[in-house]
């Protein structure tokens, strides 16, 4: 990757710059992706509720029970966290680099240039098959500046990845 911006971060629609009327097309992270967080999210905070919750009263300290409170707040506060860095990941496919943005207090975007690519792959874990969803992992000579897409449709991904592999041989033989 050659660059790393960080500041406002480009509105689906709209282009690289934050313009509006450039007529790219920003593509969204599929809604598996949210839904998938969100299960991760009560999956982790809501058993150490109940059981903060249920145990002390149970045991004779009642006082105990408010130890419920911080996964329940941390519940609430990230379920709607959630939903906005869904809605902040997206990339943008150009003719010569790859845009990767995301990021809703820190906003992050990532030009990834074809011709710097060395490795492309795709992945997708158990969860992730389970919500129909793959990540898109990019390797570029840099080891340290890898970039992912995670939530991609598992044709999407593919796709992307055939693409961006043919994409990147074509620009690494101009060399």
């Amino acid at each position: 990757m050659d660059t790393v911006a960080q500041g406002p971060a480009p509105d689906p629609g709209s282009g690289p710059d934050g313009g509006q009327g450039t007529g790219e097309d920003w593509r969204p992270m599929e809604p598996g992706l949210l839904r998938m967080r969100r299960l991760l999210l009560v999956l982790w905070l809501v058993p150490p509720a109940l059981a903060a919750a249920v145990l002390p009263p149970l045991l004779g300290g009642a006082v105990w029970a408010l130890l419920a409170v911080p996964p329940a707040v941390a519940l609430l506060a990230g379920w709607p966290a959630l939903s906005r860095n869904w809605r902040s990941w997206r990339y943008l496919e150009r003719d010569d680099d790859l845009l990767i943005s995301r990021g809703v207090l820190w906003r992050q975007l990532t030009v990834v240039p074809y011709g710097r690519m060395q490795l492309v792959e795709v992945t997708s874990g158990p969860l992730e098959r389970r919500f129909g969803l793959a990540r898109l992992q990019l390797h570029t000579a840099a080891a340290a500046t890898d970039a992912a897409i995670p939530g991609l449709a598992p044709a999407e991904a593919e796709r992307l990845r055939d693409r961006l592999t043919e994409l990147g041989e074509a620009r690494s033989a101009g060399l």
